[in-house]
Order: structure tokens, then C-alpha cells, then sequence
């Protein structure tokens, strides 16, 4: 099970999303019309081509995400039906000289947003909804502030946890942990969600020990945009889609399994294509996986050290630089950033030592598109952390005291407006 996923808490140190979703099946009902409420408050706080098709007009400026800027926005996910989560999308801003982050105000009417990703375009954001009967939001976004949500839909499934927008910018890809499938969905010109294409149920291999049955966990794209990976922290398993850039339709191609028990939790590529590194939650390893690009076809490696002390940690999430020289793993009860020299080319990891997130339970990670800073949402201490990045050496130094915000479960930087 997932580690920290929802409200309902812990039992025996590793909370479950399974009984999460369970409380919240009543919830779900009533707060359906908010989900798709066209009218968003904003309450103001003091403070090469790519296959499955492009759009003419939506690239960004492939330089704009490394230049320098003063300023950055902060979007926040979080649990609205947990006592004392959130109200809604958190909106702050960030400092990129001093790592300092200023609240700005809260996207309301947008049901647990639990996980946040924005399209290539940067003018809409999306969030999954994540409920019993799950959701999918997308969000436009306005240099003014007056962001307008454009609508919900249906995941098929319950209690998505992840999504992700796919390179060509024209499909949403959501994992459904408590029903073990993923979805898609269409994204058209204004940023808004179309009906449902397809949704995908993993039903083989068997789950793994102690595991009820399937829980997709995370949904991403090949850094090619050939394939589509999900992985799926009750089935032990990772497995490999050609997505249909017409229908949007997903065909599995291949899936690699992990050692019984591991509870695969979230992949992340090595800028070169050629390799990934899995976090596993439930065994406390992270594995280097060699990727085939022409297949799609991954192959685990032999389980590593996540720099924890043993016993109580649940791995959460891995990020790489863009250079691919680091890479850095949120561990969760250890409560600590360990830190990684990617050698070989990306074959390789060296555990550098692990840094103290000065918050409880890192559930996510992510950094700036600079690169120069790095934020963690400290769920159970109701934070995000901020660390200056060296990335001559890639050490990490606290930027600022955490930033206070409800049950953080997502932080996502983004440039400027």
C-alpha cells in the first residue's frame, strides 16, 4: 500500500490509500458538483516530433525553463477531506536567488488535489481528484491570478494518485491506485479534458505478498515519447504501452517485474533514454533499470541502498538533473534527502550520503526548472522544505525555514507567467 496516501493515517507506521478511499466514498458524492464548478474562488493570502501527434503553436521555448528568473510560481497539492488539509490548490511564489516561498492564495472548488502536473504549454495545470470515484481537473491558468477551472472527468477507476501530460501535449495519462488501473484522456486546444479514450486494468501477474491486488501507483511517458509506463506498487510490476496518438488508446508491449515484495512506487528516466531508477517503497531499495527505447522493454537491476537506517522508511521519489549527473530520493520516515552520483553514463548510482528535510514524511519531490532549488511537501508536518542545489557537487542546503501549508503532498515549481 501506499505510505502517507490520503487521510486516513497510519497504522503499524505505513498509512493505506485502500482505507482512505473507503471513508471517503460518502464525501465523493456530495462534493461531485464542486468538482466541476466553472466559477473558482481565489482567496488572496497576505503574503524532435513526438509520436501521438503535436500541436502547432503549443511548444514553449525549449530554453525559456533554463534562464535565470527571479521569481517562480508554486503550485500545492493536498487532501481537502483530511482534518486540517487544505481548501483546495495552493498558490505561492518562490524566490529563486534566496529559496524563500510567499503564499499567495487558494484554488478552491478542486476536491482533493492530491497530485499536480502541468501541460508543455504552461497555461494549464491538472490535478487528480483523488476520491473513491476519481477524477481528473484541468486548470487555466492567468498571469493575473484569476486561474478558471475548465472541468472534471472520470478516470473509470478510484483513488488516482498520479498523472502526467504526455510530450506531444494533446493527451492526460492518470494512474487509479485503489482500482489498479490507468486512464487517458484527451486534451484539446484550450487546455479542457475530453471524455475518456481508454482505461486500462492490470490484472496479471498476481499481487504481490501482503498486497490485496493491483495499485497503479505512477503513469509517465518514455523521455522519446514512444511508450507509456505504469507502475504498479501491488502487481510488483512495471509495465510498457504503445499509446495510439489518434485514438488514445494504450497496448501493453512488454512488463518487467520486480522482486516479490518491493512495491514499485515511482520511475524516473536518465536524460540519455537508456536508463531508469525505481524507487520501491515497500522493500526500502532503489534499482537502476536498463531501458530499451526501441522496445520499450526495462530491466531491473539489483536492489541498492536508500541511505536509511533500516526499518520504517517508504522511498517516495526519485528526481534527476537534467545533466544527468545527480539524482536525488525522497525518503519518507527516514525523513531525508539521499543524494546520488549517476555514473556509467546513467548505469550507475553512488550514494553520497542523505541530507535532513527538517520536515516529517517527504511525500514528494521535485526541482525548480532551473534547477537550483529543490522542494519537498513534508505531508505530516504540514511543510515544504526548500534546498539550494550545487550542481557542481550536488550538495543540498536548507534555503529557508519550511514553509507552512496543509497536509503537503505535492510541490510543483514552475517558471514565472
Amino acid at each position: 500500500m501506499d505510505s502517507g496516501a490520503g487521510p486516513a493515517g497510519a497504522a503499524g507506521g505505513r498509512p493505506g490509500r485502500r482505507r482512505f478511499i473507503a471513508a471517503l466514498a460518502a464525501g465523493a458524492l456530495s462534493s461531485a458538483a464542486a468538482c466541476g464548478s466553472p466559477d473558482p474562488q481565489t482567496r488572496e493570502s497576505p503574503g524532435r516530433e513526438i509520436p501521438g501527434g503535436t500541436r502547432r503553436g503549443e511548444a514553449p521555448d525549449p530554453s525559456a525553463a533554463h534562464r535565470p528568473v527571479r521569481e517562480g510560481r508554486l503550485f500545492l497539492g493536498t487532501y481537502t477531506s483530511q482534518d486540517g488539509g487544505g481548501s483546495g490548490i495552493g498558490l505561492a511564489t518562490y524566490d529563486e536567488i534566496t529559496g524563500s516561498v510567499t503564499g499567495t492564495g487558494t484554488l478552491t472548488g478542486v476536491p482533493d488535489p492530491s497530485y499536480l502536473a502541468l501541460h508543455p504549454s504552461g497555461r494549464t495545470l491538472y490535478c487528480v481528484n483523488e476520491r473513491e470515484k476519481g477524477g481528473v481537473t484541468a486548470v487555466a491558468l492567468s498571469s493575473d491570478g484569476k486561474h478558471q477551472v475548465l472541468g472534471t472527468r472520470g478516470t473509470g477507476g478510484a483513488g488516482p494518485c498520479h498523472l502526467s501530460v504526455h510530450p506531444s501535449g494533446r493527451w492526460l495519462l492518470s494512474a487509479n491506485y485503489g482500482s489498479g488501473s490507468v486512464a487517458v484522456h484527451p486534451i484539446d486546444d484550450s487546455g479542457a479534458l475530453g471524455e475518456r479514450t481508454d482505461v486500462v486494468a492490470h490484472s496479471a501477474p498476481p499481487p504481490g505478498p501482503g498486497q490485496e491486488g493491483p495499485h497503479a501507483h505512477q503513469v509517465i511517458t518514455s523521455p522519446d515519447g514512444r511508450h507509456v509506463l505504469a507502475v504498479d506498487l501491488g502487481n510488483d510490476t512495471v509495465y510498457t504501452y504503445r499509446l495510439d496518438g489518434d485514438a488514445g488508446t494504450l497496448r501493453q508491449v512488454s512488463r518487467a517485474t520486480l522482486r516479490p515484495g518491493a512495491g514499485p512506487r515511482h520511475l524516473t528516466f536518465h536524460p540519455s533514454g537508456r536508463f531508469a531508477y525505481l524507487a520501491n517503497e515497500l522493500d526500502d531499495t532503489v534499482v537502476v533499470c536498463a531501458y530499451d527505447p526501441a522496445t520499450g522493454r526495462l530491466k531491473p537491476g539489483e536492489p541498492q541502498s536508500t541511505g536509511s537506517d533500516g526499518g520504517g522508511n517508504y522511498p517516495a521519489q526519485i528526481a534527476v538533473t537534467r545533466e544527468g549527473r545527480f539524482a536525488f530520493l525522497a525518503n519518507r520516515g527516514h525523513d531525508s534527502l539521499a543524494r546520488y552520483a549517476v555514473e556509467g553514463g546513467g548505469a550507475r548510482l553512488r550514494l553520497l550520503g542523505t541530507v535532513p528535510v527538517r520536515g516529517d514524511f517527504p511525500r514528494h519531490l521535485a526541482l525548480s526548472p532551473s534547477e537550483r532549488l529543490l522542494f519537498t511537501a513534508n505531508q505530516k508536518s504540514d511543510s515544504v522544505s526548500v534546498f539550494h542545489v550545487d550542481r557542481r557537487g550536488g550538495e543540498l542546503r536548507l534555503a529557508d525555514q519550511p514553509f507552512r501549508a496543509p497536509v503537503a503532498v505535492c510541490a510543483l515549481p514552475a517558471t514565472a507567467s
